[in-house]
């Protein structure tokens, strides 16, 4: 099948590449020349492991091409998949503007008749969107407009893109979803034929769900660290019980990313629309908030005071294998600690040049040891390898100071301890 993909950023590229590994003929159409002649000779904007490389041999076996001209991107295709950002607008709403501006482009290159096209919307947008375009189709005896979200995670989206969790296809006519299956026919997963907005709120619904579970845990770590008890060890004997499962059960500093914050933001203004408050999201929303902040408070009591500090900030990206620092954390933990006169070296192994415009006033070091050396703490933001697989009694010897703060609960804390470091994790007795 000839397929398009409009928009080449996260969704967007990572579709367009596991499409042409599955023999589908695909090009990608991007507004930004500058993003397209780079994708052109097969380098990748964003960074997610295994990408790139699978980018360039979609290319070298021609199943994949990347334009700027939209004409020729619609003429050619089948199948057009929005992948367009929906980014949370100044009141908290989904802002639209990119999605409908290229639904716009669509209605003036599409004709009206003829063979037939999907049009396909997999950005995540409020409940009732797709239904909205797909009025705006309605002279088009040819289009079926319908709903694909992704489930995509951040540093596993290539494989989460070729083997899905579970496919979500949202349409109105039994042609629409056995065209959708003809896009899907080599994949063997779970099956959900249903209406546009039933597929909308599955995307956001999981999103929400998933964010709940993280901010519970936070919220229950700092009871146990009020009580003396482990959360580690609380979410072990949880994860055990099959109701339950062990995923998304790791209490931290909050998660951060493109989806969950701004999908839960999306959800609460929403209901507040239809004057149905989700009043549990709103706490998730307050808990994730306040979690950085929270232990920052801890990390003070220990040391008295950041002023004058040496900090040794490890992880930057809200979380491991992505370069992402949407709504990380460690924006958070960094302004805080600026402010109140830390000297700060910071380390992430591909996050740093989004950071640096942010922050200039930070060190940034090439190394997580080179961040250590002469510290008098160290606070784990991002559990990357190069983070939490140190040599410990090399640590030992060239920090000035001996507290870890685990922000992820991913540090040895017997070992360490018994190295003569003082550790604090979340949680943690």
């Amino acid at each position: 099948m000839k397929i398009t993909v409009i928009g080449t950023g996260y969704v967007g590229l990572t579709t367009a590449v596991s499409f042409a590994m599955r023999g589908h003929s695909v090009m990608g159409v991007d507004v930004d020349a500058a993003k397209v002649e780079r994708l052109q000779r097969g380098q990748s904007p964003i960074y997610e492991p295994g990408l790139e490389p699978a980018l360039q041999k979609a290319m070298e076996e021609g199943g994949l091409t990347f334009t700027a001209n939209p004409a020729e991107a619609v003429a050619r295709a089948d199948a057009l998949f929005l992948c367009v950002g929906t980014p949370e607008g100044q009141d908290g709403r989904a802002d639209l503007g990119y999605l409908f501006k290229a639904v716009a482009t669509l209605q003036e290159l599409l004709p009206k008749e003829g063979g037939e096209r999907l049009v396909v919307i997999k950005s995540t947008v409020p409940v009732g969107t797709s239904d909205q375009i797909a009025g705006m189709f309605a002279a088009y005896s040819n289009v079926h407009v319908v709903t694909n979200p992704e489930f995509l995670r951040e540093g596993r989206a290539l494989q989460d893109s070729l083997e899905p969790s579970r496919i979500v296809i949202g349409a109105r006519d039994e042609r629409a979803f056995a065209l959708m299956e003809d896009v899907y026919a080599d994949i063997d997963a779970p099956r959900i034929h249903t209406t546009r907005a039933n597929a909308e709120m599955i995307k956001y619904a999981s999103n929400a769900f998933l964010a709940t579970r993280i901010s519970f845990m936070n919220e229950l770590a700092r009871l146990c660290a009020a009580v003396g008890a482990d959360i580690e060890v609380v979410a072990r004997g949880m994860g055990l019980d099959s109701r339950i499962g062990p995923e998304f059960l790791r209490a931290g500093v909050g998660f951060g990313g493109s989806c969950f914050p701004k999908d839960i933001e999306a959800l609460i203004n929403l209901a507040r629309a239809t004057q149905t408050p989700l009043s549990l999201l709103e706490q998730v929303r307050a808990i994730n908030r306040s979690q950085p902040a929270w232990f920052l408070d801890r990390m003070r009591n220990c040391l008295q005071t950041f002023a004058g500090k040496e900090i040794a900030l490890l992880g930057l990206s809200f979380k491991p294998e992505t370069d992402d620092i949407r709504e990380a954390p460690s924006l958070v933990i960094v302004k805080r600690l600026l402010a109140e006169g830390a000297h700060v070296r910071a380390y992430d192994p591909v996050a740093v040049p989004h950071v640096v415009r942010l922050f200039p006033e930070l060190t940034f070091v090439n190394t997580a040891y080179d961040a250590l050396e002469g510290a008098d703490a160290a606070i784990l933001v991002t559990e990357w390898k190069e983070c939490t697989q140190l040599d410990w009694l090399w640590v030992k010897v060239i920090m000035a100071g001996t507290f870890l703060f685990d922000g992820r609960n991913a540090w040895p804390a017997e070992h360490v301890k018994g190295l003569g470091f003082t550790y604090l994790g979340v949680g943690r007795s």
